[in-house]
């Protein structure tokens, strides 16, 4: 399967080239060299947050158009002719991530800190949960570009989706953590409250330091509210329903969402 990277590069190409410019004369235009722009569009190259936001006014679109890869590009740059417009994409096959057995355990410990944290508020039910979950993770590869839990996550209709969430809760339950059936504004809603406190000797303090920012920055969002703010994320837009969703879309991000300050790694 095609990299988000291979992916952007190949729309950027199409998109130079039905605008007419040469190579030279966009990477004057992003303020960056010509050979840059030659690893950008071939896909070994990450791009900026703000070289994303100069193509987007260069080619006259939206960020979330230049990232959405599942629409095809509708824009009219030149004349269109029949041979330019944008194939129809063939199914992209579904990726598989593991997740290391002693990331299982972080997992445990991971859901037990935020459950002890937050985990009696009554807006906190499993679809927040699922949230919560997703950007710990997704926040921690993008300051850090290593796993935190390294769960695999799924894009349904309500946000995304830890894959591995229902398999573990099961071997916590009464152990662990409590189900509880409830409900939210007359809204059936499904709570877990702890039963012991986390092992915090499976966390790290620098872990620990991007979980409590996730949880105050996110934790007193309801079920909608925070399924409305995943999906005007990067990683939400740019992976097909049903699908995983790629770690390494988090480099993409613009703000609100991106955690990492990028112009100290340039």
């Amino acid at each position: 399967m095609p990299s988000i990277n291979k992916k952007l590069g190949e729309r950027i190409l199409r998109l130079r080239k039905n605008k007419n410019f040469r190579q030279q004369k966009l990477a004057e235009l992003l303020g960056i060299k010509r050979p840059s722009l030659s690893h950008i569009e071939d896909g070994t190259r990450f791009v900026t947050a703000d070289e994303l936001l100069k193509l987007a006014q260069i080619f006259n679109t939206s960020i979330d158009e230049l990232l959405n890869f599942n629409k095809p590009l509708e824009l009219v740059l030149s004349e269109d002719k029949e041979e330019e417009k944008e194939p129809r994409q063939k199914p992209v096959e579904q990726i598989r991530i593991s997740v290391p057995q002693r990331n299982i355990t972080k997992f445990k410990e991971v859901l037990l800190y935020i459950l002890n944290k937050v985990g009696a508020k009554p807006n906190i039910g499993e679809t927040v949960l699922y949230k919560l979950l997703f950007y710990i993770d997704f926040d921690y590869y993008e300051r850090y570009e290593e796993q935190l839990i390294g769960a695999t996550y799924i894009k349904n209709h309500h946000g995304p989706t830890p894959k591995e969430f229902a398999a573990i809760v099961k071997k916590m339950e009464n152990k662990d953590i409590i189900r509880v059936k409830d409900k939210y504004f007359d809204y059936p809603q499904t709570k877990y409250l702890p039963l012991r406190e986390p092992d915090l000797t499976k966390l790290n303090g620098q872990e620990i330091e991007l979980i409590d920012e996730v949880l105050n920055k996110l934790s007193d969002m309801n079920a909608n509210q925070i399924s409305a703010y995943a999906h005007n994320d990067v990683p939400w837009i740019t992976t097909e329903t049903g699908k995983v969703i790629p770690y390494e879309s988090v480099f993409y991000r613009t703000l609100p969402y991106s955690v990492r300050k990028y112009e100290q790694d340039i």
